[in-house]
């Protein structure tokens, strides 16, 4: 192929692919996005050696990726992201590994207390996991980050370092233990909330329930990466093949789109069952089924009659009557 046909195609190509980021962009903002959505941010070793890197440079690819991703949830509104920068499975890797991965994370904290766009989108960082497992160097790091965004309340960055899941459910098990033991809580008095409450960061405010979650790089597990908090509450899911240092904003709205579609599908089945409940006398008042929608969860007015429109012209509801 001559070189102008390669550049025409590479023309061709951005323009294809800039028209596909534009429209899903706007089919995307038409609907709720997450609030919360949580990232494996899996294959930068694999991308480094696919392209004869090292890992280090691999791993500094991804962490700018991680960068873009930041800069499209604000975009987006999305107002928590939390990113699995190093579990404590890690700490088996090579000390070598370790120790580059470690100022890694230490530069970007850096940068990113210095970047002008935290601080005018008042984005609030915490740290999820023991940081006691941490060099001191970046634990120290880690704390300014912390300190310097604390009153931030617009988005928040939770960084998962030597984090596990089951090890999060653990020390907290032991601190409610404590607090019963000291007479400050009864047995009685726990449940899902107050464990809820008490998960990493110990510090402050817990980590909200997942709506997202995403893993690259081709594997479709969870890893020990939040597990109350996403499988608990049954998240969405996105499972995609390109390592980290490759996600594009495309893939980025495909997972969100992923979400609105399941999201969509439960409200659909929820307001079936409204009416299906109410219709047994074959008349199905509207008013009615949006007051018992937008209790049984998170629906507004329009979204209803919009499911209700769609299902009145189904087969299965073709006995009931709707009074609108």
């Amino acid at each position: 192929m001559s070189n102008g046909l390669v550049t025409l195609k590479k023309t061709f190509d951005t323009v294809l692919y800039s028209g596909y980021e534009y429209l899903l962009t706007k089919e995307i903002k038409e609907f709720r996005v997450p609030e919360h959505i949580a990232i494996i941010m899996d294959g930068n070793r694999r991308y480094a050696k696919k392209l004869g890197m090292t890992v280090w440079q691999g791993h500094n690819l991804g962490a700018n990726t991680t960068e873009n991703v930041l800069d499209w949830c604000y975009e987006l509104g999305v107002k928590q992201i939390t990113v699995y920068a190093f579990s404590t499975e890690n700490q088996n890797r090579s000390d070598q590994e370790k120790q580059k991965l470690f100022e890694l994370i230490g530069i970007k904290l850096e940068k990113l207390m210095q970047d002008e766009r935290t601080h005018e989108r008042r984005m609030r960082v915490r740290i999820l996991g023991n940081i006691d497992l941490l060099p001191a160097g970046l634990k120290e790091t880690a704390r300014q980050a912390e300190t310097i965004t604390r009153n931030y309340d617009s988005m928040y960055l939770n960084i998962a370092m030597a984090y596990g899941g089951r090890q999060e459910i653990v020390d907290t098990a032991r601190v409610l233990a404590q607090k019963v033991k000291s007479g400050q809580l009864k047995v009685s008095d726990i449940d899902e909330e107050i464990i809820s409450s008490h998960l990493y960061p110990s510090t402050s405010l817990a980590v909200p329930d997942v709506d997202l979650i995403i893993r690259t790089g081709g594997d479709e597990r969870m890893s020990n990466f939040l597990p109350w908090q996403a499988n608990g509450n049954e998240c969405a899911a996105y499972f995609c093949a390109p390592y980290w240092p490759e996600f594009r904003k495309i893939d980025f709205l495909r997972s969100i789109r992923t979400f609105q579609t399941r999201e969509y599908e439960w409200q659909k089945n929820t307001v079936r069952r409204i009416v299906r409940l109410l219709g047994a006398s074959g008349q199905v008042e509207v008013e009615q089924v949006i007051r018992m929608s937008m209790r049984a969860g998170d629906i507004t007015t329009e979204e209803v009659l919009a499911i209700l429109k769609d299902l009145s012209g189904n087969r299965e509801m073709k006995d009931v009557a709707f009074v609108w």
